[in-house]
């Protein structure tokens, strides 16, 4: 159990920890979860507030317990509300996913009785997994998110509200949407634009606005409906974009061969293709030079630079500063 999950997964998982161990003591259930025995009560006051029966007793057989001959109320979730429970846990739990996990299948069994048509986007959402939290990501709305995967599952061609950065104006987009993707706790949108005539991933976060084109619910109009690319992965096709496109053209030339270069560095940083046996040149584009520079440590081998300047300037800062911290204070 790591430190990190949020309240709502601590709380879904004691709830789960009680009904299957009747009896169950404050100290044990703090042990389960990584946390104090204070922190047990308040997650057991929570469940209490939304009207789960847990009751508790003292002494040697004592222990908490949901109250006998009382039933859970039925789950009312709204499709909304259903993906943002998913979400918040996703975000809290990486997980959670699995059902193997005791917060994943918790999150399984809620999953498995609401009605279909709720649970359906919050299921392909739970699939979608996130390996590394970003601190600064954003979370998107959870109604936008479940209006997206509703379109992603059926196939629905959509027009968008988008801001391409926090100060910037709305505009409009057509888009096929092809999958919502969760990378580093940030959820993309991976998608065709009509309007750009290109494939393009889009900030969840920065939708403002999906409608859903007229025609797409008569599967007869095809104008407005769409078939996925043959053996679309989203995942690589993710990784794959966010390494292009950007201002700076990135050029490296490393001396080892590029299967060896592709356990270092992520599809996301760039494309190593092999020059010969022992060297590969990694092609990409980045939008800071000095963040890219950062990257390039991951590299066990010897390499040279050859584009941009600017990654050049910022590789020999960075070479710097780190010779300076061997200096003798």
């Amino acid at each position: 159990m790591t430190h990190d999950e949020s309240p709502t997964a601590r709380t879904l998982l004691l709830l789960e920890l009680i009904q299957s161990s009747p009896g169950v003591t404050a100290s044990r259930l703090a042990e389960r979860l990584g946390v104090s025995e204070r922190a047990v009560r308040r997650y057991v006051g929570i469940l209490r507030e939304a009207g789960v029966p847990v009751e508790s007793a003292r002494g040697p057989h004592g222990g908490y317990r949901v109250g006998r001959g009382l039933r859970l109320p039925p789950l009312m979730f709204t499709t909304a509300e259903a993906l943002g429970l998913v979400m918040a846990v996703l975000d809290g739990h990486r997980d959670a996913a699995d059902p193997a996990d005791p917060v994943g299948s918790a999150l399984g069994k809620i999953m498995r009785v609401l009605p279909e048509s709720v649970a359906g986007p919050a299921q392909a959402v739970r699939k979608v997994s996130s390996l590394v939290p970003d601190p600064d990501a954003a979370s998107p709305a959870p109604d936008t998110t479940a209006a997206l995967v509703q379109a992603c599952a059926s196939q629905r061609r959509l027009r968008l509200g988008y801001r391409t950065g926090p100060d910037r104006e709305e505009r409009a987009m057509e888009v096929d949407p092809w999958a919502v993707v969760v990378r580093h706790g940030r959820w993309y949108l991976l998608c065709w634009s009509h309007t750009k005539n290109a494939r393009r991933v889009l900030r969840v976060d920065r939708v403002t606005a999906v409608d859903v084109l007229a025609g797409t619910h008569d599967l007869a109009e095809t104008h407005d409906t769409y078939t996925l690319p043959p053996g679309l992965n989203p995942a690589e096709a993710l990784e794959a974009h966010l390494a292009e496109g950007w201002a700076y053209e990135v050029e490296v030339i490393i001396d080892a061969p590029a299967d060896t270069v592709a356990q270092w560095i992520p599809r996301s940083l760039g494309r190593p293709e092999p020059i010969d046996a022992d060297r590969t040149r990694l092609l990409a584009t980045t939008d800071e030079p000095d963040w890219y520079a950062d990257q390039l440590t991951a590299i066990k081998a010897s390499f040279r630079i050859v584009k941009p300047r600017e990654l050049r300037e910022a590789a020999r800062t960075l070479g710097r500063r780190l010779l300076d911290a061997d200096r003798e204070r």
